[in-house]
């Protein structure tokens, strides 16, 4: 679940659709209010539930029916704590361009969604793909797609793609250097990995069968 093809897909959608109860409060007493504290800045629980919030709000304007509508609440069943991966991604990414210069213009992200719009048959249905598959709502695409040339072009600055441990590890040296703090709540972050963690539950044991056992 955590191998690096899938935190490359967690990176290019920028916001993986995935759940768990929303907080009102912050277990982390350091940081009372805060889903997570990225390079002194905090994400607040408030701003995550905005965040779903307007996921939600798109698949309920998309899908009119309430049968549909229950099926696509259980297909991002976990919205909420993939919700956060992805905005602390998005912010170690951006450290990571800023530190190798890289930067994006207006018109670069206009031209790639012109591109991709043509390609999904109009703005519609450009917006309804982000939104089904990787959980953009429409008012988040453009911020999806400046964080997609981010990537690509420090990924071509570093003379790799993202799926190459090159790119991973100038992100976890970002992540490192921004000191990402999660509420325990939400898990933990794993900088050298570059991901949100589940916390572990001490009284379950999980047993795989030898020889079939999967590292991440």
């Amino acid at each position: 679940m955590h191998s690096r093809r899938r935190r490359t897909a967690l990176l290019l959608s920028a916001a993986i659709v995935a759940a768990g109860p929303l907080l009102t409060a912050c277990g982390n007493d350091a940081h009372p209010g805060a889903a997570a504290v990225v390079g002194g800045q905090r994400i607040t629980v408030s701003e995550l539930e905005n965040r779903v919030d307007e996921v939600r709000a798109a698949q309920r304007a998309a899908v009119t029916d309430d049968t549909q509508y229950a099926q696509a609440i259980a297909q991002t069943g976990s919205l909420t704590r993939d919700t956060l991966h992805g905005m602390v991604l998005d912010r170690v990414l951006h450290r990571a361009a800023e530190d190798a210069g890289v930067t994006v213009s207006r018109k670069e992200v206009q031209q790639m969604r012109v591109g991709l719009e043509q390609q999904a048959g109009g703005a519609k249905g450009l917006e309804m793909t982000w939104l089904q598959q990787y959980g953009i709502p429409p008012q988040r695409l453009d911020e999806n797609l400046r964080l997609q040339l981010e990537a690509q072009k420090l990924a071509a600055k570093l003379g790799t793609d993202t799926s190459q441990p090159v790119f991973w590890d100038a992100l976890s040296k970002a992540s490192d250097a921004l000191g990402v703090d999660l509420n325990p709540r939400y898990g933990s972050w794993n900088a050298e990995k570059v991901t949100r963690v589940d916390a572990e539950t001490p009284w379950v044991r999980q047993i795989s069968p030898v020889g079939n056992q999967q590292t991440t």
